[in-house]
């Protein structure tokens, strides 16, 4: 490499991403392909902040249901993302958690103390990663909602007034056929797997899901959470017990 080419290496070669737009222009480093499993990691990263509900003790139900018109909508009855102000932001925290990278409740400060999730991105990710993404959030008797087109806030966080939930989330979004050129559409047995495992490893939570394309809906719930899956694994088997080996115990928190 000659002197003239190496000195053409110098501040204008690099490039400042902002706010979203690192997810949109490298999506598979966040969600680790644009393909089939891409599309499915988005359900999962929504749905784990809703299981980590369940598991704080906030949350007794995840539902799915896989939209006609080719989006999804998750649900639990948690605390509801806060939609107060954020101080660092000067927006509303639930279009703060929608649109900013590692912004999450799970680094200190009393949010979580167990996650399914550790990175704060997942939220950020699905919405950057959609052409539409809705947020509603119960609290304390009134609903709220915002908008959102590939990431960017269509307008302020909205007060809807009051409704019947008293707490919880919903969050609904369509995979952006422009990252996602392979497929778009969900599958339906993928998300009854899914939601399989989770009932099966966070017991006493219901979780369910309905394709409003076929009708088709399954439910479940495991009071016995990880002895209940490893009593499923073992069905066919010559077992050595017939009750697993289980123990619960919590020291300090």
């Amino acid at each position: 490499m000659s002197k003239q080419k190496a000195s053409a290496y110098d501040a204008s070669q690099i490039q400042v991403l902002e706010g979203l737009e690192p997810v949109r222009k490298r999506p598979g480093m966040y969600i680790g392909s644009t393909g089939y499993d891409g599309v499915h990691h988005l359900i999962k990263e929504i749905a784990d902040n809703c299981i980590d509900e369940a598991i704080a003790g906030h949350a007794t139900f995840v539902d799915v249901k896989i939209l006609a018109d080719g989006g999804i909508t998750i649900t639990d009855d948690g605390r509801g993302i806060p939609v107060d102000k954020h101080a660092k932001t000067g927006k509303s925290t639930l279009e703060t958690v929608l649109t900013v990278l590692h912004a999450g409740g799970k680094f200190g400060g009393g949010g979580y103390k167990v996650s399914s999730g550790l990175h704060g991105v997942g939220s950020s990710v699905v919405n950057a990663l959609s052409t539409k993404l809705v947020a509603e959030v119960s609290k304390d008797g009134k609903l709220y909602s915002i908008e959102f087109e590939r990431g960017a806030a269509k307008g302020a966080l909205k007060n809807l007034g009051a409704t019947d939930r008293t707490h919880g989330t919903s969050i609904t979004f369509y995979p952006d056929p422009e990252i996602f050129k392979e497929t778009v559409e969900f599958d339906y047995k993928w998300v009854v797997n899914y939601l399989r495992h989770q009932a099966y490893l966070t017991k006493g939570v219901r979780t369910t899901v309905l394709d409003e394309r076929t009708n088709e809906r399954m439910a479940f719930y495991f009071e016995g959470g990880i002895q209940s899956y490893v009593k499923h694994l073992n069905i066919g088997k010559d077992v050595l017990s017939d009750e697993p080996f289980y123990v619960e115990r919590q020291v300090e928190d």
